[in-house]
């Protein structure tokens, strides 16, 4: 069978210690007992082998994924949501490597998190889907969140027809006060008319699988590691290509953007996963690419701060595939050195600073028993 390198949740129950399914479906109250019960023990065991300078801020995710802190003060976090079973084959190419995916319109999540750690649901309709069951049945749905002004956009991932939603494209919405939403842009379409330079056949996935948005000048710029595009989204829905990742780095994977000046982007790279593979990409804004730093792992989360210090998110460091404790947070400094932040982390997918100079993980962001097994972490900056 084909290997999906770089859907990060579609490879990794084929390698990982433990094997989940994260279907949609009733539960009994033993099986909401015992699913409780897992989560927490996972938790623990977890929690245990954490560094110091992280602590469990939020519990009850839903496969927690891009997170940013909001105008007033609250942490929003985009979720991938529990999947879903409509299935779409025969109504559209299906996505190589991962596909057939199943579907489904409710099923994602957009979560608010306020000071004392209290979840609250902003909506739970959005789309979500998972991976065929020999791939795990991995989900992915809501990518990521930011702001323009006041405003909540959320970036899609787990919809389209190949991804078993034949009625909603990927794409970005903007959030409604109420919890609806409306579609600002399609970038399911735009996928299909803007090929890249160099498309990997192995994976290509006709939606995209779109990973990482952020907010700059009121304009939303967001990231398909799937081909490697990279994309700037007025509000008012027009879709223009910043750069093709792909016509000069090939399949590098980008997953993770920041703004600090220039665009900044960290790519996962394909699977297995090589020591030191991935790198840090400088983007200037006419679309002119050069890498900035290099021995990385798998990154998935990129914040810089006003000290011009990065801070790396890596998913998993000295396995050849995702695994549960391997993944920390790097600080760069301007000199090049590099200082461990944060270590033991769990599949973290996301990472964001708050006004308090503290980072925020999305962990087990894929992977745990969905209903509940997500966790933000928030990373204390000690110098």
């Amino acid at each position: 069978m084909k290997k999906c390198k770089s859907c990060l949740w579609g490879v990794i129950l084929l390698f990982s210690l433990f094997v989940v399914s994260c279907k949609k479906q009733v539960q009994t109250n033993d099986q909401a007992a015992n699913n409780a019960a897992r989560v927490a023990s996972m938790n623990k065991e977890a929690t245990n082998n954490l560094s110091a300078s992280a602590r469990v801020f939020a519990q009850g995710l839903n496969n927690p994924r891009g997170l940013e802190l909001g105008p007033d003060g609250n942490l929003y976090v985009a979720e991938g949501g529990l999947g879903g079973s409509t299935t779409t084959v025969g109504l559209c190419d299906q996505a190589a490597g991962a596909g057939p995916y199943k579907g489904s319109l409710v099923s994602g999540r957009i979560s608010k998190i306020n000071a004392q750690g209290v979840r609250t649901t902003i909506t739970d309709n959005l789309p979500s889907s998972q991976t065929n069951p020999g791939l795990g049945n991995l989900i992915s749905g809501v990518a990521d969140v930011a702001f323009v002004g006041n405003d909540l956009y959320a970036l899609l991932s787990g919809a389209g027809c190949a991804h078993g939603v034949a009625s909603v494209p990927n794409g970005i919405v903007k959030v409604n006060t109420d919890g609806t939403w409306t579609r600002i842009a399609d970038l399911s379409a735009w996928v299909k008319s803007h090929p890249v330079a160099q498309p990997d056949a192995e994976d290509f996935d006709p939606e995209g699988t779109w990973y990482s948005m952020i907010s700059i000048r009121g304009d939303l710029y967001a990231v398909n590691p799937n081909t490697g595009d990279l994309v700037r989204v007025s509000t008012g829905g027009d879709i223009s290509r910043v750069i093709d990742v792909s016509a000069t780095q090939g399949h590098v994977v980008p997953t993770a953007l920041a703004y600090h000046g220039n665009i900044y982007v960290g790519n996962l790279n394909v699977f297995p996963i090589a020591p030191g593979v991935s790198s840090i990409f400088k983007i200037t804004p006419g679309g002119q690419i050069k890498v900035v730093a290099t021995g990385l792992n798998t990154v998935l989360g990129l914040v810089i701060d006003q000290q011009d210090r990065m801070y790396v998110l890596e998913n998993t460091v000295g396995a050849p595939f995702p695994t549960p404790g391997l993944g920390r947070i790097l600080r760069i400094d301007p000199s090049g050195s590099q200082t461990v932040i944060a270590s033991g982390l769990s599949l973290p997918t996301g990472m964001t600073m708050g006004p308090d100079g503290k980072l925020y993980v999305s962990n087990w962001g894929f992977g745990p028993p969905a209903s509940g097994g997500g966790q933000i972490l928030q990373i204390t900056i000690t110098d």
